[in-house]
């Protein structure tokens, strides 16, 4: 394992973007955004928006991702890799071993009323959290038992959650972490403009009004399975 890559695994619409600026606004670390995501439109030939302009602008050979992601770091330098879990799903997961791992969730209800905005009609495999619960299994078997962060308990305290999540990345905590300039920055991918609305206005970890938006009538049926994997993940996150 590399003790310098740190690779979160999340699902979309889960405050994963407000954690790689987290992240990424220590002055030890550079972050990575969704280097699987080309691969993933390609290979699925599924419909977002940028689809082409996304495909077009990044590796989607998996190997060469991976070859051009784990290139040897400079000396005390952390890689934070911001991945979706639905982009990987048909992947080796071995590359998970090379790095240190957690899992970010957030309740399906909320990921479903907001992704439903730009996505329309999705589906358990859209929002990545089977494949979250999946992961968290086979790393548990294999004795890698991630840490699982909940956006809901990381708003309530994002000191306490993050200092508890640094200790068990094994790196120390920074308060750069709480704070950052709104504003786009250097590691977002080019599909920024489609999604990064919020978070690009925001300076920190906050609650955005639409949190408390319903979920469609529609996607009750969606949200019962995909919550059963929520509630099971929730079990162990980290408390503020």
């Amino acid at each position: 394992m590399n003790n310098n890559i740190i690779h979160m695994i999340s699902g979309p619409r889960n405050l994963s973007t407000a954690l790689m600026y987290s992240f990424g606004n220590r002055l030890d670390t550079r972050s990575v955004d969704e280097p699987y995501y080309g691969y993933y439109l390609k290979c699925y030939d599924v419909e977002h928006p940028g689809r082409k302009e996304i495909i077009d602008a990044m590796l989607t050979d998996p190997n060469q991702i991976y070859e051009q992601l784990f290139s040897p770091l400079k000396n005390g330098q952390i890689l934070f890799i911001k991945n979706m879990a639905h982009h990987i799903k048909d992947l080796s997961w071995d590359l998970l071993f090379n790095c240190k791992c957690f899992l970010l969730i957030r309740d399906t209800r909320k990921i479903l009323s907001s992704f439903s905005k730009v996505i329309s009609n999705p589906t358990i495999d859209d929002i990545g959290i089977l494949d979250e619960w999946k992961i968290f299994q086979y790393l548990e078997a294999k004795g890698q038992r991630p840490s699982v962060v909940d956006s809901s308990l990381l708003l309530k305290n994002p000191e306490s959650v993050l200092m508890q999540l640094c200790e068990n990345l094994h790196i120390p905590f920074s308060s750069r972490m709480l704070k950052w300039k709104p504003g786009p920055r250097i590691e977002d991918g080019v599909w920024a403009k489609y999604w990064y609305k919020n978070t690009h206005a925001s300076s920190g970890f906050s609650l955005q009004k639409s949190s408390n938006d319903p979920i469609p009538e529609e996607l009750k049926i969606v949200n019962e399975e995909a919550y059963f994997y929520y509630q099971k993940l929730l079990a162990h996150a980290i408390k503020p």
